[in-house]
């Protein structure tokens, strides 16, 4: 049986990437899924994905896909940005972009959506890595998804038993992401190399290996799963900052 056979979910940012698919693999598991973006439907998008444009840094906008969407299930919030900068180089433009989406998007989609979730129902946050230890020249990055991990503990907290919350927290994960990290680095091959030799299951992590945690935690088999931070990272942070391909 599927485990989310009649269950409704929304993931935002499901464009590409991780949330496009969690979106597809809860539709494999048997849930009706709702997704969106800040764009227009995107190319080659499967017909079981319902799509609404909608930019979560905005609240009215969040209202608007609340009453479109109904009473669900699951929420995914996955919907995030990336800036390249230290503190010091970051502008204000910057602070409104990362902070706008990763931080005030997840608080709208929480805040409009747990009145209308179903008793049982199960909130995913997308964390990061980042959140606990810090990637260079990701600073407001690596504090929104400090963010992230703060809030999905307090929703857990204060609105169980009704909903449970937790959050994803994924190491380096191939997406375009990633891609411009590496671009950070003055040799961005060595840079790829050095890192993956870093990882116990000696590679990087693929968008399925998240969103197969996420049909975890949406199903009922994760029920008495809440309020905590699962690091999906291929043992990256498991280990020492010794080099283990140097051993």
């Amino acid at each position: 049986m599927s485990v989310l056979q009649n269950k409704a979910a929304l993931v935002t940012g499901a464009r590409q990437g991780i949330g496009r698919a969690i979106a597809e693999a809860f539709v494999d598991a048997g849930a009706s899924v709702a997704i969106c973006g800040r764009g227009d439907r995107p190319d080659g998008l499967p017909r079981e994905l319902t799509w609404h444009r909608t930019d979560v840094a905005d609240p009215a906008q969040v209202a608007e896909l609340a009453r479109a969407v109904g009473a669900l299930d699951i929420v995914v919030n996955n919907a995030g940005v990336q800036v390249e900068k230290t503190v010091v180089d970051s502008t204000d433009d910057d602070w409104d972009v990362v902070m706008g989406a990763n931080a005030r998007g997840v608080f709208n989609i929480c805040r409009a959506m747990i009145p209308r979730m179903n008793a049982g129902g199960s909130i995913i946050n997308i964390g990061s890595i980042s959140g606990n230890i810090a990637d260079p020249s990701m600073a407001l990055y690596n504090a929104s998804k400090s963010f992230v991990h703060g809030l999905t503990r307090s929703i857990a907290v204060d609105h169980g038993p009704h909903i449970r919350c937790n959050a994803i927290c994924p190491g380096w994960i191939e997406t375009g992401m990633l891609e411009a990290g590496f671009d950070l680095a003055d040799d961005p091959q060595r840079a790829r190399k050095d890192a993956v030799s870093r990882h116990p299951v000696a590679r990087f992590g693929q968008p399925d290996d998240i969103a197969q945690m996420a049909v975890w935690l949406a199903s009922d088999n994760a029920s008495f799963a809440t309020g905590q931070c699962y690091t999906i990272d291929g043992g990256l942070t498991a280990a020492s900052p010794l080099n283990p391909g140097l051993f």
